[in-house]
C-alpha cells in the first residue's frame, strides 16, 4: 500500500504511540515497550503548547494530519502513529486531565482553562500508509535536514537505522532525506562510534547522546581521526567498527576527555573548542599529560600541545588589519585627546611585541631609513 492522499479520522483509543520512535532513545524504544511507558517517556517534550494550541484553534489541525501505519503491537494490529506522536501524546493527556486522571501538571491547569473543543478526541484525522518505510524519505527530509529537525543523536540514530537495517548505501540515503554524503557517512561512523562505546566502555549512555554533537564535529579533526585510527571515508560494511581493536583502549580516554565518567567532567564544554581539541590529539606530550592527568586541564593539554599560536596569530592579525582600517581616517582627528591616548598605548604594545623579535625591529629601522 503506498502513501494515501485519502484524509482519515480516527478516535483517540484507535491510535498508538510509536514506541519505536528514535526520539526516545536507544535504551527506551522498543517493541515490547508499552503505551503508558512511551506516554511517560514523553512527559518532558513541551507538550503544554500542543495543548494550548488545540484549545485556542479549537481542534486538531486537519491540514497536518497523523502520519498513521497499521502494525502488530503486543500481539494484535494497530493503528501505530508514525509521525504526529507528540500531539497524540499530548492528547491522550489532556483528555484525561479533562477526565480528572493524573496527567502532569501543566496539562492539568491547561484543561481548567476551559472545555475540550467538539470531537477534539474522537476527530483525530490521519493518513494511513503501508509501512513505516515508505514514509522514511518524509521523515528524513523533515527532521534531518527540514524545518522540523531531531537532536543530532536522533537523526544519526535515524541514518544508522537505514543503513543497518535496510541495507541502504550513503548514496542511497543521500538521495533519500536530501542531504550531503558526507554529512551522512559522518553522521553513521560518529553513531556507530557510540556504539562501540557502549558496547566496551562502562560511561553511562546519557552521557554520551548529550554531547553527540560535540563528537560529531570532533570527528571532522584530522587529530581525532588519526588519534582512533578511523578512515572517515569508510564504507558502511567497514565503519561498522570504526575505532580498530589496538585503538580501544585509545577510545576509552577519548570518551572520558570528551563525555566525562560521572566522577570526572569533560575536560571542555564549548563546542567552539572542537578544533583545539584536534590540536591537543595531534601532539604526542599533550596526550601524555592528559593520559597521566587525574583531572587535566584543556589549557595546560592546548598550551602543551602548542597550540596558543593559532591564537596568538587571530589576535596579531586582527590587530593589525584594525590598524590598517584605522590609518586610513586617523589624519583627520589628528587633535583628538582621545585617539592620541589611545595611539601612545599602541605605540607602547608594539614596542614591547617588537622587544620579542629584535629582528623584525632592525629590519623596520632598515627599511624607514
Amino acid at each position: 500500500m503506498a502513501i494515501s492522499t485519502e484524509l482519515k479520522y480516527a478516535k483517540l483509543g484507535d491510535l498508538y504511540l510509536d514506541p519505536m520512535n528514535v526520539r526516545l532513545g536507544r535504551s527506551d524504544a522498543g517493541s515490547e515497550v508499552t503505551q503508558e511507558e512511551v506516554l511517560q517517556l514523553m512527559t518532558g517534550w513541551a507538550l503544554d503548547e500542543i495543548a494550548v494550541s488545540f484549545l485556542e484553534s479549537g481542534g486538531f489541525w486537519s491540514y497536518e494530519p497523523l502520519l498513521v501505519t497499521e502494525e502488530v503491537l503486543h500481539g494484535k494490529k494497530c493503528l501505530v502513529v508514525v509521525e504526529g506522536n507528540r500531539r497524540l501524546a499530548t492528547l491522550k493527556y489532556l483528555k484525561r486531565a479533562f477526565n480528572g486522571e493524573k496527567a502532569p501538571r501543566k496539562l492539568v491547569e491547561i484543561a481548567k482553562t476551559g472545555k475540550a473543543p467538539p470531537s477534539l478526541f474522537t476527530k483525530i484525522p490521519y493518513i494511513q500508509v503501508g509501512s513505516r518505510e515508505e514514509i522514511e524519505s518524509f521523515l528524513g527530509f523533515r527532521h534531518v535536514t527540514g524545518i522540523k529537525e531531531w537532536k543530532a543523536a536522533e537523526k544519526a540514530a535515524f541514518i544508522a537505522r537505514l543503513i543497518d537495517k535496510r541495507k541502504m548505501s550513503y548514496n542511497q540515503v543521500t538521495r533519500k532525506i536530501g542531504s550531503r554524503v558526507d554529512t551522512v557517512r559522518r553522521n553513521y561512523i560518529s553513531y556507530r562510534i557510540l556504539l562501540q562505546m557502549e558496547d566496551t566502555l562502562g560511561i553511562p549512555q546519557e552521557q554520551f547522546e548529550g554531547r553527540f554533537s560535540v563528537m560529531y564535529l570532533a570527528l571532522r579533526t584530522q587529530g581525532v581521526r588519526k588519534y582512533l585510527d578511523i578512515d572517515i571515508h569508510a564504507d558502511p560494511k567497514t565503519a561498522r567498527k570504526p575505532v580498530p581493536k589496538p585503538r580501544l583502549k585509545d577510545l576509552a580516554n577519548f570518551a572520558l576527555w570528551l563525555f566525562g565518567d560521572g566522577k570526572r567532567l569533560p575536560i571542555f564544554s564549548d563546542s567552539r573548542q572542537v578544533d583545539n581539541f584536534g590540536r591537543i590529539l595531534e601532539s604526542k606530550e599533550a596526550i601524555k599529560y592528559l593520559e597521566r592527568s587525574e583531572e587535566p586541564s584543556f589549557e595546560v593539554a592546548l598550551r602543551t600541545a602548542s597550540g596558543d599560536e593559532p591564537e596568538i596569530l587571530r589576535l596579531i592579525e586582527k590587530a593589525a588589519d584594525n590598524i590598517e582600517l584605522a590609518l586610513t581616517r586617523t589624519h583627520l582627528y589628528k587633535k583628538s585627546k582621545k585617539i592620541q591616548s589611545a595611539v601612545k598605548r599602541l605605540g607602547a604594545d608594539a614596542n614591547q611585541l617588537l622587544d620579542i623579535f629584535p629582528a623584525i625591529r632592525a629590519e623596520l629601522e632598515k627599511e624607514g631609513g
